[in-house]
């Protein structure tokens, strides 16, 4: 261990720990603008400059290893001098486009000039001009003028990507910028060069002049594009009407997990998740009468699929969804399997040839997978076709179906051959060709609309929280569930995902032991996966509503 003073205060840290996250772990902050904890050091922006005592200038704190005895000042004159006139040199060519720039309100140039800059200008001379806002890739914006060369974006794409699309050409006041010749920045995870652009540089083409950034809310939850399980932050609007179609998900940043994904996310789980304001969403119960599907209340939906239900008990087959919270398959399990003896039930398989890589993106794209199979369910391949084989031999009398669009993807002819012997009730939140077939329909919430936990493919089982409430009448799949128990004669009476999930950590061997407070920030490993290594303490920060914004020293930058 090293020990030194950073601002009067004697800290220790690990041998080798550079000054500058030697202050970030002890709560000091250090301004930077080419410094990211997950990219190589380039010490060129030179923001982080620092006073140590005995050196003959002052040092670079992101490059500067800490020794014993060091002697660190971060806010003295000397320091702020230094800061100051960095920031007039950043600024110097930069636009005065701050009120038009979607960085506005998170951008480090704006925060470090109130904290660090407040300079009186001295420079006259016209900027110099460059290419202003134009598309360098499908999801983002390059505004070479505002950009401050820190090179984050260009390392991003040599170091993580390995795709070599950015660079920094020409030299003097007139560097820029620029795709690599032959480029376009396309690989997976493009849109992580606008998160840790410290400036208004890169912008996202999908968000720009979307909405302010201070009107926005974050909220904690985990990616379901595959099941890799991403931590990401969900950006909604609740205070002003957003503008385009009527999103409530405004935008997906991701979010840190050292266990997970780091800093990253790819492209594809950023921006598949429009579907949660899809005019295709479910608001409604459904219940078909003469001949047509007609909007009902639900306690005649609920009604309605319990009869279904009774009159098909150890006759029912359930085709559920991977997608499922951990807390909606332990009590879809608990009703139709326990109470009802399902003679199926199944989460199916998973193409091994859809869109992966090597660094985030998983091939199976469901993201409750693991957690799944440690309640029980059968998870095998072809397991559908096979359920969907009985119902056309009359072995099956219903199909539950939650989530899934059979006729998508396993054929309109097998299902429409079932379902000439079987009933069907559809629970899930789009309306789609398998849907518009069913008895009863029950409109269930997106995983933004509720709270839950997904189960990862490296079996961490992790918690997300709520952004907004669900459109229209929807629920979560627990609370329907727990209606057509009740229904059913059950004594059900769980007030949140939370209680279900402590019913669910009672029952079933992987999840032992655990809360939603243990799976806190990062998440908590299942049994197996542990290896007899003890549970993290419960974190109830974890369940914090208060949907503040992560600010950038913290957060992603």
């Amino acid at each position: 261990m090293t020990k030194l003073t950073i601002d009067g205060r004697a800290i220790e840290v690990e041998q080798g720990t550079r000054i500058i996250e030697a202050a970030r772990q002890h709560g000091i902050y250090i301004p930077r603008y080419c410094y990211h904890p997950g990219l190589s050091i380039a010490g060129n922006c030179r923001m982080c400059l620092v006073e140590v005592e005995k050196a003959p200038k002052l040092m670079i704190a992101c490059q500067t290893v800490c020794n014993d005895g060091m002697v660190v000042h971060t806010k003295s004159e000397k320091t702020k001098t230094a800061q100051a006139a960095i920031l007039e040199f950043l600024l110097i060519n930069h636009p005065l486009d701050c009120p038009v720039c979607d960085q506005a309100g998170e951008c480090d140039l704006q925060n470090f000039y109130l904290d660090f800059g407040r300079y009186t200008p001295t420079f006259a001379e016209p900027k110099v001009k460059k290419r202003k806002a134009y598309p360098i890739g499908a999801h983002v914006i390059l505004d070479s003028e505002r950009c401050v060369l820190c090179s984050r974006c260009v390392r991003f794409c040599e170091e993580i990507t390995q795709t070599h699309e950015l660079g920094i050409f020409d030299r003097g006041d007139h560097a820029e910028l620029m795709l690599a010749p032959g480029k376009t920045l396309d690989n997976n995870y493009s849109a992580n060069t606008i998160d840790i652009c410290p400036v208004g540089a890169l912008t996202d083409r999908q968000f720009r002049f979307q909405v302010r950034v201070w009107y926005l809310r974050a909220f904690r939850s985990v990616c379901p594009g595959c099941s890799r399980g991403c931590n990401i932050d969900i950006h909604t609007n609740p205070n002003r009407p957003h503008h385009a179609d009527g999103q409530r998900l405004v935008r997906i940043k991701p979010r840190f997990n050292p266990e997970v994904n780091r800093w990253w996310m790819c492209d594809y789980g950023r921006y598949s998740q429009g579907w949660v304001d899809a005019a295709e969403r479910l608001a409604l119960p459904l219940r078909a009468q003469g001949g047509a599907q007609q909007p009902c209340e639900w306690s005649e939906a609920i009604a309605a699929a319990a009869e279904l239900l009774r009159g098909a008990a150890g006759q029912i087959g359930v085709i559920a969804s991977a997608k499922e919270s951990n807390e909606d398959l332990f009590l879809a399990g608990k009703l139709l399997r326990e109470h009802l003896g399902a003679k199926g039930a199944t989460v199916g398989g998973f193409d091994p040839q859809a869109p992966h890589d090597q660094l985030l993106l998983q091939a199976d794209k469901a993201p409750n997978r693991a957690g799944a199979v440690a309640l029980g369910w059968d998870a095998s391949a072809g397991a559908e076709r096979k359920l969907l084989e009985r119902a056309a031999r009359g072995e099956i009398k219903l199909l539950y179906v939650v989530g899934r669009d059979l006729a998508a993807e396993l054929g309109k002819e097998p299902v429409d051959v079932a379902l000439s012997k079987a009933a069907l009730i559809y629970q899930g939140p789009l309306a789609n060709p398998t849907s518009a077939r069913a008895q009863v329909v029950l409109p269930s919430a997106a995983f933004a609309e509720r709270d839950g936990s997904f189960t990862n493919s490296a079996k961490r089982a992790q918690l997300f929280l709520e952004a907004f409430p669900p459109l229209g009448e929807a629920k979560a799949d627990w609370e329907i569930f727990q209606l057509l128990a009740k229904e059913l004669g059950e004594s059900w009476d769980y007030r949140s995902a939370q209680e279900v999930f402590v019913e669910l950590a009672k029952t079933a061997p992987e999840f032992a032991g655990m809360t939603h407070e243990i799976l806190g920030q990062h998440g908590a490993l299942l049994a197996s996966a542990r290896g007899g290594a003890a549970l993290p303490e419960p974190d109830p920060s974890a369940l914090d509503r208060s949907g503040k914004i992560p600010t950038a020293p913290w957060g992603s930058r």
